[in-house]
């Protein structure tokens, strides 16, 4: 089967600011792109126009929902096929649920592409909404089983659609594991739900014993000041570099001169940050939160431990640094696991989602 000619209109954030969505997002548009699919883009983080309307704040809203209303009803006119990327909260509403019914009311089949670690807590309040308006897509995927089951404990079946990572971008390491100076990362935004907090202060445990560790926190959020703070009471501001947003060839630079990921996450889905790193040859230390665990296998392709634990995060970072050879057995296994990962798997099975919703003969002119 083939998607050459199919029209489809994608909607999403797109970078910047980078995260797991919008890089998801970009990435999604460029590789259907490549095989022949007719995308255009309906970005729910447009900019302003005029840009002054995104300091007044009666006007925000209006300013940029009512643009992106136009662009999804012309978008669903014309194109074979919608696929929304879709999350909790104020983004539902404002976004999703707009294109799901926009999609529907102009006989275009939707496919809902729900993510976000927060999907229960959501759906606890939300669910009879959100079923409502789900009875008007073809199709609901999600990234993980986590989600599917998430879902179906409301009454809601999903379809499990992995997340891609770009193995040609991040690719592994050609040096030798240092557990002497180690060099730690954080590829997570500067927010509460991600807890860079507890990172801190594992590092801080870390160095402790290995003075010559560093870290580095490579993302923005309302939490920089505060996070920069608790580095200079640790006494470990010399050792840690917030590096703020990074572009795709500066996090792959990054992972390539990285000796541990950290996933101090309090929250989470399918963190494509843990996908990347395995990616790269680089052992991860996780909290055992949402879907990580459907992620990657504890002992074998990351080590898992509670979340808000620095303790016990210090000690899986040890346990590494003091066993070299269960990092290499992270790495190659984790090299392994991700190869289910690669555009070319999953590829297939957005094509076969696709498929199953798009009528016998889309306007576009393609044929299977």
């Amino acid at each position: 089967m083939s998607l050459v000619g199919v029209r489809l209109a994608l909607v999403g954030p797109l970078p910047p600011p980078a995260g797991g969505m919008a890089n998801q997002t970009r990435q999604l548009a460029d590789k259907l792109a490549a095989e022949g699919v007719q995308v255009e883009l309906v970005q729910t983080n447009a900019p302003y126009r005029p840009a002054w309307l995104a300091s007044v704040r009666g006007l925000r809203a209006a300013g940029r929902l009512l643009p992106f209303l136009c662009a999804l009803w012309r978008a669903a006119g014309r194109n074979d096929l919608m696929h929304v990327m879709a999350n909790s909260g104020w983004s539902w509403h404002l976004f999703a649920a707009p294109a799901i019914w926009i999609a529907h009311l102009r006989g275009c089949p939707v496919i809902v592409n729900y993510r976000g670690g927060e999907a229960a807590a959501f759906l606890e309040r939300q669910a009879a909404v959100v079923r409502f308006t789900m009875r008007r897509a073809a199709l609901l995927a999600v990234p993980s089983g986590f989600l599917q089951g998430v879902f179906a404990r409301f009454g809601m079946r999903a379809e499990v659609l992995p997340n891609a990572v770009d193995v040609e971008r991040f690719v592994p390491r050609g040096r030798a594991f240092r557990p002497d100076a180690p060099h730690f990362i954080v590829t997570r935004n500067l927010e509460a739900i991600y807890d860079n907090e507890t990172a801190l202060r594992a590092f801080a445990l870390v160095r402790a014993r290995c003075p010559d560790a560093r870290l580095t926190l490579a993302g923005e959020g309302p939490e920089l000041a505060r996070l920069q703070a608790l580095a200079a009471a640790l006494d470990v501001t010399a050792a840690v570099r917030f590096a703020g947003r990074l572009g795709r060839e500066q996090v792959a630079a990054l992972y390539a001169d990285a000796d541990v990921m950290i996933n101090p996450s309090r929250v989470d889905n399918t963190p494509n940050s843990v996908l990347e790193s395995l990616a790269c040859g680089v052992p991860v230390v996780s909290t055992r939160v949402g879907g990580v665990p459907f992620l990657v296998e504890d002992g074998r392709t990351a080590l898992l431990v509670p979340p808000a634990d620095p303790e016990t995060m210090a000690q899986a970072l040890l346990h590494l640094l003091d066993h070299p050879d269960t990092a290499a057995t992270l790495r190659t296994e984790g090299l392994a696991h991700v190869a289910q990962f690669a555009w070319t798997s999953v590829r297939i099975r957005i094509e076969n989602a696709y498929r199953s919703v798009l009528p016998a003969t889309p306007a576009g002119g393609a044929s299977g």
